[in-house]
């Protein structure tokens, strides 16, 4: 039977390896992350020239989290005894989780019916009320859900847990402090999601792009150290 401390560190490398997989094909075939700052026409008519592969991707794209949720209740179930905060910090994680799946899966329930009645429009009036609905959709699937409460919480989970791991001597020092400064920079993206809503609010593009990649890195390399751990090391033993 594998360890939990095997099962966290394979979920954690799988859900990490995985989500990039949709990620790279969207930058290839849809411009992700940059389309999002074209204007709503430009946007809806790439999406519907996509065709049905590029929803699929993006289901994809939601989905390949799942096993970060499993290696998340698992943590939290091996630390909660000994650091308390950590049942909260399970909380924070699954919701996070749960939050950017329901955000992503927007671009593959809602953005085609929108994007197909977008193009086929009979003239600009009707584009002009679907432009607008997908706006309040995007704000709230995407900006709201899955950028500021995803994150967010992501956030939250990453400091509460590898400040667990770290005082549980799990984790190097070095890898703990690697989360902090990635989940600093990570949350440096908030201020671009204000900006959606106040002109003119200052924000720094590329805080989201390495704040996630650092993060991932950092989940990778915490899944390897799980995968080594030797027996008498693992986080949660036989009674």
């Amino acid at each position: 039977m594998i360890s939990n401390s095997k099962k966290i560190g394979f979920a954690l490398i799988a859900g990490s390896v995985l989500v990039l997989i949709p990620y790279t094909i969207l930058t290839i075939i849809f411009d992700y992350p940059n389309i999002l700052r074209e204007d709503t026409g430009v946007i809806l008519t790439a999406f519907h020239n996509g065709g049905k592969s590029l929803i699929f991707v993006w289901w994809l794209f939601a989905i390949t989290g799942l096993p970060l949720l499993y290696a998340y209740v698992l943590i939290g179930q091996a630390l909660e005894k000994d650091f308390h905060y950590m049942r909260f910090a399970t909380i924070l994680g699954v919701i996070s989780g749960i939050t950017q799946i329901v955000g992503l899966l927007r671009w593959t329930f809602v953005v085609p019916v929108l994007a197909n009645s977008y193009v086929h429009a009979a003239d600009d009036s009707t584009r002009s009320a679907i432009a607008i609905v997908f706006q309040a959709v995007h704000q709230f699937g995407g900006v709201l859900l899955g950028e500021y409460i995803g994150q967010f919480f992501t956030i939250a989970w990453t400091v509460l847990t590898a400040m667990a791991l770290g005082k549980a001597g799990l984790i190097p020092k070095w890898t703990t402090w690697f989360a902090y400064v990635a989940s600093a920079i990570y949350f440096l993206a908030q201020l671009e999601l204000f900006a959606t809503v106040i002109p003119g609010f200052p924000a720094i593009d590329l805080a989201g792009f390495i704040g996630s990649t650092l993060w991932l890195v950092w989940l990778i390399l915490i899944g390897i150290r799980f995968v080594r751990l030797p027996i008498h090391d693992e986080i949660r033993r036989e009674s």
